[in-house]
């Protein structure tokens, strides 16, 4: 499958990973993010998504330990109607534990740096979900399996 892709103002090309099934993304500025706030990371490119298919985006396992920072919704969703010339991907985080620190007019700030370059992301193309027609019920006749954390420890 071929997708069309814009890249802005030198960004770093994607590429599939060797190893598993998802697409790194990199940050496209540095950024000081202080403890406790959010930015957008911008990504550095557009996508054309085919008709039918959609982008998730997720932090690389390694994203909290080398930054601290979450992803602030989870996973991300990148429809296939986000595909103009300006729809640039962005990864919005937010900084639990900074790394590190920044002096700024004599005042030291905690947070932690993302610099241009830095792998911060990846993301994987799905196709979209079918449409669903809900059919109301009084019961489903099975056996209840007995919730959350019903199968035990180990």
């Amino acid at each position: 499958m071929k997708i069309r892709i814009k890249y802005f103002d030198g960004a770093t090309k994607l590429k599939k990973i060797t190893k598993g099934n998802w697409i790194d993304v990199y940050a496209n500025t540095d950024i000081f993010i202080e403890e406790g706030n959010r930015a957008m990371i911008p990504l550095g490119f557009a996508l054309e998504l085919p008709n039918g298919w959609e982008g998730h985006l997720a932090p690389r396992s390694s994203t909290f330990k080398t930054w601290g920072v979450i992803q602030t919704n989870s996973v991300g969703v990148v429809d296939d109607t986000y595909i103009g010339d300006n729809d640039q991907w962005h990864m919005p985080i937010f900084c639990l534990q900074g790394k590190e620190t920044l002096k700024e007019d004599g005042i030291e700030k905690r947070g932690t740096w993302i610099k241009k370059g830095d792998k911060i992301g990846q993301f994987r193309i799905m196709e979209v979900m079918p449409t669903i027609e809900f059919e109301e019920v009084e019961s489903f006749g099975n056996e209840d399996r007995g919730g959350f954390g019903s199968t035990g420890k180990k």
